[in-house]
Parts: structure tokens; sequence; C-alpha cells
């Protein structure tokens, strides 16, 4: 038997995601359609023998997790509960609170996913690697690259060159890569847990969090595959941390001895001991941080529709919009067919779009979703009752319209992508901070709940909170 832990986090977490938060938990916010969980519980729903996903977090219950956990229970025939913790106890210390839930009925190993990351989650084929390595005792972590290699034709033209400590490539010779290419990618890896591997065997020799100098190009990817054995390790730390508080006098009581996280408290002291193994994968992986990592994740997720739900995907037909590339469209949105919409466009429930309007790059919401497959229902009211409408021969690009919201004719929603770089299939999405230089960071445009953009107007590069009626055009600003 397994079993599935999937990390929500709660509302202190994913400010960055904000003023999409605000109305709906991030976990719930729809990714190519559907909430974002959703897309972890179908993966382990297709694991043979997965018989309960629990969801791990400090959101408050309420009225719309409820019904989300309900039609997911129903739709994948899976038991699926949320365990609430009292406060945020870390990726570690979440799991050993709920260990005698996670140990009910006796699972040989379970998997433990952070919902705040888009994946093929090739969990099937970790279990078959943690089998393969003939110790069904050790814990499996899912790794990937952030460099990618280069042809030796690249090689041998470049005038340049260092020699770069990754796998060799089909013909057994190391590859090497330009100095811009290896800083990028380097740069990035410090943004993740880095992985020291055992060319031969995958054990994890060395881990290091977010490493301020650079260690490896294999990182984390916050997926794990954990056998019961690993809250021994875990309790071993949360005897420590009970031992240190009560030897610190100076604490006030706000520390938690169950406060523990995995990647600096447990993977850091197992590595090197023959216990943890890294799993790396070459299919798309990408954290969900902000909104415009979303649009992005909605990108890899309508291109794995091709195999996993070709049914989602919108097609031309006739009396029907123009759809270039992957669009989802809702089947009560109401679309003029002289509108065109894509690339990676998701139109949700109701939604209303006018004559020659162009979306491409864009989630565009509204307040009651899915309303055909209940999955996902905000509390706001203006939720329930009104509609996202984009209105006659306007442009939405690389944005996210809110719940509610209104374009009027002629105007443009614009923002910036967020992209990794394309040349780079390995490239990661780079975590920019919000101001950077005392100026706004060029992103997405960010449509609140009910906001309302007039005919004829320009908003750029723009965050608009909810409930705002604008008048004039605005660029690089955070409308408050």
């Amino acid at each position: 038997m397994l079993k599935a832990v999937i990390l929500i986090g709660g509302p202190q977490k994913g400010t960055r995601f904000r003023p999409l938060s605000f109305e709906v938990p991030k976990p719930l916010f729809p990714v190519a359609g559907v909430p974002m969980l959703q897309h972890h519980i179908e993966a382990c729903a297709q694991v043979p023998n997965m018989k309960e996903v629990l969801l791990v977090g400090f959101y408050q219950p309420n009225e719309e997790l409820n019904r989300f956990l309900s039609s997911a229970q129903q739709e994948f025939k899976v038991s699926v509960r949320y365990l609430q913790e009292y406060a945020a106890l870390g990726t570690g210390g979440g799991i050993y609170h709920f260990r005698d839930q996670i140990l009910s009925g006796s699972p040989e190993a379970f998997f433990v996913l952070n919902a705040d990351v888009c994946s093929e989650f090739p969990l099937v084929d970790m279990l078959n690697f943690q089998k393969e390595h003939g110790d069904e005792h050790s814990f499996i972590i899912l790794g990937t690259t952030v460099c990618a290699y280069m042809t030796l034709q690249e090689h041998h033209a470049t005038r340049h060159h260092w020699i770069c400590h990754i796998p060799p490539g089909p013909d057994g010779d190391w590859l090497t890569g330009t100095s811009l290419h290896l800083q990028a990618n380097r740069k990035q890896s410090l943004n993740y847990g880095c992985i020291v591997e055992n060319q031969e065997t995958s054990e994890v020799l060395h881990y290091v969090e977010k490493p301020s100098t650079f260690v490896s190009d294999i990182i984390n990817c916050g997926i794990y595959l954990f056998t019961p054995d690993i809250f021994q390790h875990i309790g071993s730390v949360f005897q420590k941390n009970q031992q240190d508080l009560m030897l610190d006098e100076q604490s006030n009581g706000w520390q938690r001895a169950e406060a523990i996280r995995l990647e600096q408290d447990i993977f850091t002291a197992l590595a090197g001991q023959g216990k943890l193994y890294v799993y790396k994968t070459d299919r798309f992986w990408s954290q969900i941080k902000s909104a415009g990592s979303a649009i992005y994740a909605s990108r890899l997720y309508l291109n794995q529709y091709h195999k996993t739900h070709p049914e989602r995907l919108a097609v031309n037909k006739d009396g029907g919009p123009k759809i270039c590339g992957n669009v989802y469209i809702h089947p009560t949105a109401s679309i003029d067919p002289t509108a065109v919409l894509g690339p990676n466009v998701s139109i949700g429930t109701g939604v209303t779009i006018g004559a020659g309007v162009r979306v491409r790059e864009s989630i565009i919401l509204h307040g009651a979703t899915l309303q055909v497959l209940p999955l996902l229902m905000p509390s706001c009211t203006c939720h329930r009752h009104s509609l996202s409408q984009v209105r006659d021969h306007s442009c939405v690009l690389n944005s996210i319209v809110g719940w509610e919201s209104t374009i009027g004719k002629w105007a443009r929603v614009e923002g910036t992508p967020s992209d990794p770089n394309p040349n780079d299939p390995y490239a990661k999405i780079d975590s920019e901070t919000l101001f950077r230089d005392g100026k706004l960071t060029p992103s997405i445009t960010i449509l609140g709940c009910n906001v309302t953009i007039p005919s004829e107007v320009i908003i750029l590069n723009s965050i608009v909170l909810p409930h705002k009626d604008l008048n004039r055009g605005f660029k690089n600003q955070i409308i408050l």
C-alpha cells in the first residue's frame, strides 16, 4: 500500500502570488483550467496501489477547500483528506506531526510533494528506481538539472570554453559550454537545493539548500519518496530541538521543536550515509512561486494535455474563434468568432470575449470557476454573480485577468513574460524580486478581482489590486 502527502502551506506563505491569493488559496488557483492541486492528485491517483492522498497545511478549513476535496475524491476514486497544522511546522515538521495518520494502514512507502511545483510527476519511475537500487529502506529525491548539454560541434566552434562536471554525453566524452552559458546556469542553481551525486550509484553525497556559491547543477524538485524509516531521522532532529530549547534561556517560547525542514535538517544529515538517492528526470518541471510562473506552468500543462487530456484543448471549428497553439476554454465561456486566442491561453467559466479580441500567453479567470465540475468555488460574492469580460478589439498579452474584471474596447493589457531562456531546455525561471534598483521589476500584468479597465487605455507591467476602477493608463506600477 502507498500513500501521498501534499504540502500546501498556508495563508502566510505565497505572498509573491498576491493579489490573486487574496481571493482563493494559492493551491486552488486554476492552472491550465483546473486547480493547481488537481494536477498533483491526478498523478498520485495513477500510481498503482495508491490508497490515500493527504493534504498538510495551515489554511483554515473552508467551504471551497471542502468542496474541492469532495470533488477530487469522487473524480479520482481515492481518499483525499486535509490535515491542518496548528502552526507553520516546515516541510518536515508537518509530516512528523501527522505521522500516525500517514502510517495508518501500514503503507510500505509514501510520496511527499510540494504544492507549488508543476511537473509530469514521474512517481511510478521513482518507485521503480528505488526497487532497482535494491534497498527498500532508501529515500528518493526527484532531481533535475539546470545545465544543458552542448553538442561537440558547438564545443569546437567555441573559442573560449571550460570543462564542466556534468555526466558524459552519448559518445562518452565530457562536454563543454561557453562561459556565458555556464554563468547563467550556475547562478540559477543558487536558488534551489543542490545535490552532489555518485554518478555510478546515484547516491546523494552532499546536499546544500540554496548555497551561496556553486555546488552542483542537479537541483531538488521538491518531490520525494520515503519509507516509514524517515520518521526516525525526523524524530532525532525533533529531540535535539527540544533539548536546545530547554538549554536556551533566551528563548521566549516562539520557537517550536516541531518546526523541522526536510531540506536543511534532514537531507543535509542523510547525505553520504548510503540512504539518500536522487532520481534525475529530463521531463518538464518548474516552481510556481509567482503569478508569472503560473502562466509558464499553464503552458507546460497545456502542452502535456496532448498526451493526457486532449479533450481539454480547444480546436478550430466553424463559427468559433481562431485558435493558435494550446488553448483551454471552459464550455460556459462566450467567445466571439472573430477573436484570436493563443498560444498558451486559459479561459475560465462564464468569461465573455468580444469581437476582434486578441489574447496570448494569459489566464482569464471567472469568479464561479468550474461550475460544471465544481472543484473550486471561491467564497467571495463577486465570484458568484459576475463574469470577466474582455470587450471588442482589446488586446491581452502576458497577463492574468482576475475574477469579475472588465477590459474596455480597444484597451491593451500587457505584461513582460518571465519565461526561462528559450534556447536552453534545462533553464528555469529566475527568482526575480518585486523591486529592482528601486523600481518595479517588469513582469506580467495582474488584474485582481473586480477591476475595470476603461476603453482605449494601456496597462503595462503593472499589478492592480482588487476592486479598482481605473480612469487612465499605467506603466510599471502597483495600483493600490
